[in-house]
C-alpha cells in the first residue's frame, strides 16, 4: 500500500496523532510519501527521524497512490484537494482541529480507523466541485476549483454590493448584500451554514445560493440543481470586489461577469462506516443534547 501524507501546520496536540500514524504504517510496511514542507516541520520538531520520499505538487501524485491522509482540520483537507485534483486519489481526514465536518477520524480511535484503511473496508463519498469562468480571473487562479464554495463579497468599503444573478441565463434576482455564497453540498456545513443556509447531505445533486447579510430581507437561501450555470454581475461603490474559491482569494473589477459551474471531476472522500455524515452532524451540532429530547 502506498500513502501520501499532508499536514498544513503543526500544533502541540498533533504530536501524538502524527506519531501514531507513522508507527502504525511503518509497522505494517506501508510506503509513505510526505508533503515536502510538512516533512520539514516534522524533522524540525523531531517528531520523525527516518528519511521519507516527498511530494511537492499535484504532478507528483499519480494512480500508484492508494490514499492521501490529511492531518489537521477541514481547511487542511481543502488544501489537500489542491494536490489530488482530478487524480481520483481518495482523501481521509484525521481531525486535529476543532469543528470539522470533513476530517472524520478522531484522535482517540486512530489505530482502529487506520486498520480499516489498511484493509480497504471503507467506502467513497464523491464530492462536487465548482469552477469559475471569467477573462479577468484566468491569471489569478492557477487552481480553478472550490470544494466548499465560491464567494463574492465587498472590498474596502462598508457599503453593500449589488449582485445580479442569472440561472441558465434566466434572471433570478439582484441581491443587495455584503456578498453571495455559491456552496456545494460539502460546503453547506461551512460559510453558507453560518449565514443561514441549509445543510445538504453530500450525495445531493444540488448547490446552495446564500446571501451574506442581505439588505432585501426577503432574499432567502435557495437550493438549485448542480448542473445549473450561474452567472453573476457585481457592482458597487468601490472599483473592485473580492472573489474566493475556498481559501484562495483575489480582487476583480466591478461589472466583471462571472460564470460558475460544477467541474467535470469530483474529489473522493473516504467514508468510514463508524463515522458517517449523519453521525458527524449529530456530534458537531450537538443534536440530541437537549434534555427534552
Amino acid at each position: 500500500m502506498k500513502v501520501a501524507i499532508f499536514g498544513q501546520y503543526y500544533q502541540n496536540d498533533t504530536r501524538p496523532i502524527i506519531k501514531d500514524i507513522f508507527v502504525f504504517f511503518n509497522r505494517n510496511n506501508v510506503e509513505m510519501v510526505i508533503e515536502e514542507k510538512f516533512l520539514k516541520i516534522l524533522y524540525e520538531e523531531k517528531i520523525v527521524e527516518r528519511q521519507y520520499k516527498t511530494f511537492s505538487s499535484h504532478e507528483d501524485l499519480n494512480s500508484s497512490f492508494d490514499i492521501l491522509i490529511s492531518i489537521g482540520g477541514d481547511g487542511t483537507i481543502l488544501r489537500a484537494a489542491t494536490f489530488v485534483r482530478d487524480s481520483g486519489i481518495p482523501i481521509l481526514g484525521v481531525n486535529a482541529g476543532r469543528l470539522g465536518f470533513l476530517a472524520k477520524v478522531q484522535k482517540e480511535n486512530i489505530e482502529l480507523f487506520l486498520k480499516i484503511v489498511l484493509e480497504k473496508k471503507y467506502s467513497i463519498s464523491e464530492r462536487t466541485l465548482l469552477s469559475i469562468e471569467s477573462s479577468e480571473l484566468e491569471a489569478n487562479f492557477d487552481i480553478n476549483f472550490a470544494m466548499n464554495e465560491v464567494t463574492v463579497s465587498r472590498k474596502d468599503t462598508t457599503s453593500m454590493i449589488t449582485i445580479e444573478t442569472f440561472l441558465n441565463d434566466e434572471y433570478l434576482n439582484s441581491y443587495w448584500a455584503d456578498g453571495l455564497i455559491i456552496s456545494t453540498p460539502t460546503g453547506s456545513t461551512g460559510y453558507s451554514l453560518s449565514c443561514g443556509g441549509p445543510i445538504l447531505t453530500p450525495e445531493v445533486k444540488g448547490l446552495v445560493i446564500t446571501p451574506i447579510a442581505p439588505h432585501n430581507l426577503n432574499a432567502r437561501p435557495l437550493v438549485i440543481p448542480d448542473d445549473t450555470e450561474i452567472k453573476l454581475k457585481v457592482s458597487g461603490r468601490e472599483e473592485q470586489y473580492l472573489v474566493s474559491l475556498d481559501s484562495r482569494i483575489t480582487s476583480v473589477s466591478n461589472h466583471t461577469e462571472l460564470k460558475i459551474r460544477k467541474t467535470p471531476f469530483k474529489i473522493n472522500m473516504v467514508e468510514i462506516p463508524e463515522e458517517t455524515f449523519l453521525k458527524t452532524l449529530r456530534n458537531k451540532l450537538l443534536w440530541g443534547e437537549d434534555k427534552r429530547n
